[in-house]
């Protein structure tokens, strides 16, 4: 078992609806794959299956069992659960998943590739190590003569052999066209022998373990040789007449154009401009009036799929007169003619469907002459239908024609063509397309056959292949009109098999392949799928199974010619085949070539290094690359003979499965042809002479490049060279470059190719420089071909022989200076570290290939390994290529991890986050790339986000990638701005600072791929010191509850100038530093920044609210009590007025225009004392006063102190006396845009109801504080929802802290149990002070909540003041007693904030009826929508830039009239949790799986988003908000709380 962080780990996001089938996922064995939930799925009980089988059992394609899902970090969200297939066996898999009553709602394939071995110690054999080579097996001779033969494969440095079917093959002598599957080619036994399978699978054995060599062979699943013995027995094999009649009209066509030849053969169509010997196009023309005059008209094809009109009218007119009804049961009801096909195809066999016509064709009255009347409209409809069918044949007749006349331009005319001559029965007109075992006779005789179903059994279907065509489609079943459309290019030799759906339809033929499978399983390590894109899949994919039984790593290779990679990909997933055959011949010049090369493998040079665990990503087949196959065209014969070391060389350069034809590599100068080719492959002999003919040594064409190229190919794969960089020097030139990532190692082959053959091409004698970075090791092989005088090529009769009078000049592993291709090599130097050495050829002419072994220059190479070093304390995966540093630098002498230990999370916001406006205060930035953008943090986050989406797509063309290899400004930025600092931040900058000094000196290209590297250790490093300074919470939780909490890095900072107030010098536990201002000793507490990035830094980083509402979330859950504590207490020490400021300004530019912030301030203080420890402590901490009085100026901190619980009575009894005054500074220097009545602050409580009630319309006291800036739409001034009178959610706090001190004091933990207040005796003075016991309000609150706030929409319901302004029912009022009566009636998130904080209030059945209605109307994919959208000022949009003359709009006056803000969704979500709870299991169960659900699309935004944030809010339906801050801190907290509460 591997060590967690080596194990490779690939996750799957599944989706609703996402069907991935078409798409390819490869794994290897030792993989694991973990499926996780994506967004649409989170909070849903989702059911994987898959057909991977338990570990001991059998693989079964239709066995699916249910994976178990694994909880990582308990059950509080979707967002880590996954479950995982440890990957052990080679195969194709299928998984599919479902959720509720859908049992499939997606799935896909995996493919895991199989691990082969060689040699007597069974050491792998990678794939991208395979260097194969084909053999036709029919030219190998004896089985005693074949070691010798395949000799060539070994000594050319091949290490695997395919071989052409072995079995004995049909009449027409095609390697693909086997007689029988089952028997070894009696052929390969000398006589008086008789080899078995057996003897070949010694052989095959004997390659493995002394040649270190593997053996695979074809099998052919689509077609049997016609003279395939079984076929007489089982005739149901093929495509018969009698199994598929649908085939009859082109068995007739197909028998009419056979008597078409011999006609044309004996010359009896001479007359009619129509010879035996077609060769122009006045030939063409006759063959197609023959076939309009004669042949067409004669067959009458079109009468097979027509009726005999007058039988139909009269069976028609017999039910008429009888009375007889349609049944409705099969007509229900509806008109329309059916015709039903015969299924059997006689001519005139069609029938009508009785019932349709009856249906249709209705009498208005039983009279004859009514009746003859409907006989007549049928008559003449049904004409129509067969003149219908006559027109449709008459197409297939054009088409027909046209491929007859095709095939003869082909086979007769063409220059590419065969030439086959005159027409006779050898080479008839057209290949027949069914077989037909009997005598001649006349074409009348035959068709007198159609009737004796003993003798169309036997009239089988060919094979072929169709043009265009659907790979999926099988063309011989019905509904195809290939074969009588002559669409079909049809192998003559070849049945082609019908298997039906299952071994159901056909035993005998699935029994006879699954033998024929299982044996070549048995001897084989791998299968050629021959004619894979027309073999049924379903046959394929139950003959592979069978043989990965017997074979379970099993190697399976197919070439694909569907012409679309999507296509390829249902074969390849399906079926699970490991590699594609590609082909280079299938490139037309250099730099297409090149590009196949690039596109089959690797990764680019200087590509990212990939964590471990990563998203598995879709990718493409992986590819068995040849330089030709073995049934393609010969490249001497369409390039040159000089191409083939080049074009070789590229192939061998890819970074992937490479291979050859035997006969390649020998420069035989023609295709070797699979149907006509019967001489012998010539065996090795290391002296054969260059003009021996019957065996081919190291002098023979271009073999001992090939020996140098494959072992050069192969020690390439073997080493990790994975990454590949292909450069088009110019039209003939291409380098390739083959990098390894962990020693740096490259090899560069430069090929000079010779598409066009040099004795009728000009080549240009000047080759372009080339520039190779870096240091040359040595020559690895230099080689050309070359011209010697052996005499000229003479095809021999004996053995497959090549072109003598070409050979190759090869020197291997050589000095520079040795090298007789290159002319001189200069060093120049490029910056500090990179050296580049100008090569300069000489006899680079077409036809030859260079190959140097490049190191880095000396410097770099070791600086890149010491980098490596450092690196291997966070991944043993850096350890290849690492070298120790002989004296590391003090900075570099403690691991990370020590230094990160010993920061603060107020020093971990320093490293991570700060926005541009923070970094300003200290006369910094954020990083800005030229020419793209700034990034979103200073700290490391700012750069993890983008290199998130540039490293697993290796986007090394990105801006900021660009940057970095242009210099070193970016590498100084990130530690400079921490060494600027002081203490154990310093030293983290240092230790950066020390790495990147290493680094400036590896090659530029290099630069991203390593400050990637080392940005995600120090970031991982940073994230695990974040987490362990936090509450168990969050170190046990999930990613999701991490991600959260990292706001609380993110929003918690000292900044330059300390935004919070001091607090009293006898608090222990306050962090103090010197200033950077003053230089003297000062307090700096951690202040919460309300949103980045508008809310971050200066007077406007701290509000009283936002602080309140977000510190329980990111302070408290996450287990930052001191600083909790220090934030609480600064605030206690600005009370004025019994208020807490609304913006804090440090205190002394506050502004105490806010009703609610105080509330939100008890609230967190009560948070604090039950969830710290010991946290009611607090209320006994002493607070230094700002302002003890309500008109003092600031005080100096300790002048005035008093206990926490002192301050907390302040705020009450002043709320219970009443609270009005004017704002100091009132006008426009605090406020431009308020009206003078609005700096008028008043909260009291209304002595009937209890309820806190205040504000006015000119002012807006609440969360929803929007005030109306436009001149034009005269909204200037006032604000867009004032809110006054009773909030209810301020009637929710007042309770909550009420119920609170009662408790409090009846523990002795609170000195007060109610407040003197002094009442007004009526006449303005002599008011009586009187005691207002907390205890009496706490009740009072009780009574009236309900009353005061249900909107029953009950007309005569006695609580109702405004039962005409009811728009929504089953809702609780959004405020108490407003100045505008009917705002207290709109639908808006508020009360469900009372719901958490003072659920006692609520009535459980009308609490979660005003929920459902919140979450229809209100709930959007991220927020809460502010205003009902049924209301008439609602609009979903906020646009703070537009200023029109709509009073609703302008200048964004719609703040709080609709767009949806986040917060306000943690307290709805809590709420329906609470209440969920009260109405049992089954309520509570759906509500966290919605809970769940809607929290998914959360974390998909956080995991997204650059500023690792939750926005403040959205615009209507979730749509981005350009006017929101991007991170807000209450919409990051609520939501952890919710995590919290489930």
């Amino acid at each position: 078992m591997l060590p967690q962080h080596l194990k490779q780990i690939r996750v799957l996001m599944i989706n609703a609806t996402e069907n991935l089938e078409r798409t390819l996922f490869r794994l290897e064995q030792g993989f694991e794959l973990q499926f996780r939930l994506g967004p649409n799925l989170q909070g849903r009980r989702v059911v994987v299956h898959t057909n991977y089988p338990l570990e001991g059992q059998h693989f079964k394609q239709n066995n699916f069992r249910v994976l178990a899902w694994s909880y990582p970090t308990g059950r509080e969200d979707d967002s880590d659960k996954f479950c995982s297939l440890d990957l052990k066996i080679a195969g194709s898999y299928q998984y599919y998943f479902g959720y509720g009553d859908t049992e499939r709602s997606g799935g896909g394939y995996i493919v895991v590739d199989p691990v082969l071995h060689v040699g007597a110690d069974n050491r792998i054999l990678a794939l991208d190590c395979i260097t194969i080579q084909t053999y036709l097996s029919k030219c190998l001779g004896h089985l005693d003569d074949w070691p010798d033969r395949l000799r060539v494969a070994k000594e050319s440095g091949y290490n695997m052999i395919h071989f052409t079917p072995l079995q004995t093959l049909g009449e027409s002598r095609s390697c693909y066209s086997l007689a029988d599957q089952l028997s070894f080619n009696p052929e390969f036994s000398p006589d008086g022998q008789s080899y078995s399978w057996a003897d070949v699978g010694a052989l095959v054995e004997k390659l493995k373990k002394e040649w270190n060599m593997l053996c695979i062979t074809d099998v052919v699943y689509n077609h049997t040789a016609a003279n395939s013995g079984w076929l007489k027995e089982h005739p149901e094999c093929g495509y018969n007449l009698v199994n598929s009649p649908h085939l009859r009209p082109a068995w007739v066509l197909d028998r009419a154009i056979w008597h078409l030849t011999t006609r044309v053969a004996e010359g009896h169509y001479k007359a009619k401009g129509l010879p035996a010997d077609v060769t122009n196009e006045s030939h063409l023309k006759a063959i197609r009036s023959v076939l309009w005059q004669d042949v067409y008209p004669q067959i009458k094809l079109w009468e097979f799929y027509q009726l005999k009109v007058d039988d139909a009218v009269e069976q028609f007119r017999t039910r008429l007169l009888n009375g007889t009804k349609p049944d409705q049961s099969k007509t229900a009801g509806k008109k329309g003619l059916n015709i039903i096909q015969d299924p059997n195809y006689h001519r005139y066999g069609n029938t009508v469907d009785m019932d349709s016509a009856l249906e249709t064709f209705v009498p208005h009255s039983s009279s004859p002459q009514h009746i003859e009347e409907c006989c007549r409209w049928l008559r003449q409809k049904l004409n129509e239908l067969n003149e219908e069918q006559h027109n449709i044949m008459h197409q297939h007749q054009e088409q027909a024609a046209n491929c007859i006349v095709g095939n003869v331009v082909y086979e007769r005319l063409a220059d590419h063509g065969p030439k086959l001559g005159p027409v006779n029965r050898k080479n008839p007109l057209v290949t027949r397309y069914f077989t037909f075992p009997y005598q001649d006779m006349t074409l009348e005789q035959e068709m007198q056959l159609l009737d004796q179903p003993d003798k169309t059994c036997h009239f089988l279907a060919h094979n072929g292949w169709v043009m265009g065509d659907d790979p999926l489609r099988n063309f011989a079943e019905p509904g195809s009109h290939v074969y009588v459309r002559r669409e079909l290019v049809c192998w003559g030799d070849s049945v082609k098999l019908r298997y039906g759906n299952g071994p159901e339809d056909c035993p005998y033929l699935w029994a006879h392949m699954q033998k024929y499978t299982e044996i070549t399983a048995k001897y084989f390590h791998g299968v050629r799928l021959d004619n894979c894109h027309s073999t049924p899949l379903h046959v394929a994919e139950f003959m592979l199974g069978v043989a990965r039984t017997v074979c379970p790593n099993l190697y399976v290779v197919a070439e694909l010619f569907t012409g679309s990679e999507e296509l390829d990909n249902v074969f390849v997933t399906k079926l699970g085949i490991t590699s594609l055959i590609r082909e280079a011949m299938s490139a037309g010049d250099s730099h297409e070539e090149g590009r196949l090369v690039h596109r089959y493998g690797g990764e680019p040079v200087g590509a990212f290094v990939q964590p471990s665990l990563r998203p598995l990503m879709p990718s493409i087949a992986h590819a068995m690359f040849l330089d030709v196959t073995h049934d393609n065209e010969c490249p001497i014969q369409l390039r040159s003979a000089l191409d083939s070391l080049p074009s070789s060389a590229m192939v061998s350069m890819a970074c992937c499965a490479t291979g050859s034809t035997r006969g390649y590599d020998e420069l035989v100068p023609h295709q070797i042809s699979v149907v006509k080719e019967e001489r012998f492959y010539p065996k090795w002999s290391p002296s054969a002479a260059p003009t021996s003919t019957g065996e081919v040594g190291f002098k023979t064409g271009i073999i001992a490049g090939k020996l140098a190229l494959n072992k050069l190919h192969q020690e390439l794969a073997s080493q990790g060279f994975i990454q590949v960089f292909v450069d088009q020097v110019d039209a003939d030139v291409v380098a390739v470059t083959r990098h390894c990532p962990s020693t740096h190692q490259s090899v560069v082959a430069v090929c000079r190719t010779a598409f066009q053959n040099p004795k009728t091409h000009q080549y240009d004698n000047n080759v372009p420089p080339m520039f190779i970075p870096g240091k040359i090791e040595e020559v690895v092989l230099e080689a050309r071909t070359v011209e010697r005088l052996s005499g000229s090529y003479k095809k021999d009769d004996k053995y497959i022989n090549g072109m003598p009078e070409y050979t190759m000049e090869i020197k291997e592993h050589i000095s520079l200076e040795e090298s007789t291709l290159v002319k001189q090599a200069g060093v120049t130097s490029k910056g500090p570290s990179e050296f580049v050495q100008e090569i300069t050829f000489q006899k680079l002419t077409p036809g030859s290939v260079i190959a140097f072994r490049v190191s880095l220059d000396p410097k770099a190479q070791k600086v890149a390994g010491v980098l490596r070093y450092y690196l291997t304390q966070f991944s043993p995966k850096y350890r290849r290529g690492s070298v120790a540093d002989e004296n590391p630098p003090e900075a570099l002498q403690k691991p990370l991890a020590q230094l990160m230990s010993k920061l603060t999370l107020a020093d971990l916001n320093v490293l991570l986050f700060c926005c541009d406006s923070e970094e300003q205060e200290d006369g910094g930035g954020c990083y800005s790339i030229p020419g793209w953008e700034s990034l979103k943090y200073a700290g490391l986050q700012g750069l993890m986000s983008v290199l998130a989406d540039i490293r697993p797509n290796n986007d090394l063309g990105h801006p900021v990638c660009a940057n970095l290899r242009q210099g070193d400004w970016l590498i100084d930025f990130v530690s400079n701005r921490l060494i600027r600092r002081e203490g154990p931040l310093a030293q983290v900058g240092q230790w950066l600072g020390a790495m990147f000094n290493y680094l400036k000196y590896v090659p530029r290209y290099l630069i991203p791929c390593y400050f990637d590297a080392i940005l995600v250790s120090t970031y991982t490093t940073a994230l695990d010191a974040t987490h362990k300074l936090m509450s168990s919470f969050i170190q046990n939780g999930s990613s999701f509850v991490r991600y959260l909490a990292l706001g609380s890095v993110q929003m918690c900072g000292v900044g330059r100038v300390p935004a919070l107030p001091p607090l009293s010098t006898h608090i222990e536990d306050v962090p103090y530093r010197i200033s950077p201002i003053t230089g003297q000793k000062e307090q700096c507490c951690v202040s919460l920044a309300a949103g980045l990035p508008h809310f971050s830094s200066g007077i406007f980083r701290c509000w009283g609210r936002d602080t309140f509402i977000a510190l329980r979330g990111l302070m408290l859950l996450t287990g930052r009590h001191t600083e909790a504590r220090n934030i609480i207490l600064a605030f206690a020490g600005t009370l004025r007025h019994g208020l807490i400021p609304n913006l804090l300004g440090e205190g002394r530019c506050a502004r105490y225009n806010c009703r609610d912030a105080v509330w939100w301030w008890l609230q967190c203080i009560q948070d604090y004392a039950t969830h710290v420890p010991q946290g009611h402590e607090i209320l006994r901490c002493p607070v230094t006063r700002m302002y003890p009085t309500d008109d003092c100026e600031p005080m100096k901190p300790g002048e005035v102190e008093q206990p926490l619980y002192d301050v907390i009575q302040e705020a009450l009894q002043r709320h219970l006396e009443g609270i009005s005054f004017r704002e100091r500074n009132a006008g426009p220097k605090i406020d431009m845009h308020m009206k003078d009545e609005g700096f008028n602050v008043s909260a009291k409580v209304d002595p009937a109801t209890g309820f806190v009630t205040g504000g006015n319309r000119f002012n807006c006291g609440t969360w929803m504080d929007k005030m109306g800036e436009s001149d034009k739409a005269k909204n200037k001034g006032m604000p867009a929802t004032p809110r006054d009178g009773a909030a209810v959610e301020i009637v929710g706090l007042t309770k909550s802290a009420v119920r609170w001190v009662v408790e409090l004091h009846a523990k002795g933990l609170f000195p007060y149990d109610g407040a003197k207040v002094n009442r007004d005796g009526g006449c303005g003075s002599g008011g009586k002070e009187v005691l207002i016991s907390y205890s009496q309000w706490n009740q009072q609150l009780q009574q009236s909540f309900e009353p005061g706030y249900w909107v029953s929409g009950d007309p005569h319901d006695p609580n109702e003041k405004h039962p005409d302004l009811v728009h929504k029912k089953g809702i609780y009022k959004d405020s108490y007693g407003a100045s505008s009566a009917w705002c207290d009636y709109q639908l808006r998130p508020n009360f469900t904030i009372a719901m958490v904080v003072s659920p006692e209030l609520f009535t459980v059945e009308r609490a979660w009826k005003a929920l459902e209605v919140a979450e229809k109307k209100l709930l959007g994919p991220l927020g809460m929508k502010t205003l009902d959208p049924d209301d008439m000022v609602y609009c979903g949009v906020y646009d703070n830039a537009l200023d029109n003359d709509n009073y609703n709009l302008a200048k964004g006056f719609n703040y709080h009239q609709g767009p949806e803000w986040l917060w306000p969704v943690g307290y709805f979500l809590r709420a329906k949790l609470y209440f969920a709870k009260k109405l049992g299991e089954e309520t509570y169960a759906k509500t966290v799986t919605m809970v769940k659900n809607i929290l998914s699309q959360h974390y998909t935004h956080l995991e997204r988003s650059p500023w690792k944030g939750l926005p403040e809010l959205t615009n209507v339906n979730g749509q981005y908000c350009p006017f929101s801050c991007e991170t807000q801190a209450w919409s990051l907290a609520t939501v952890l709380e919710i995590l919290y509460d489930l």
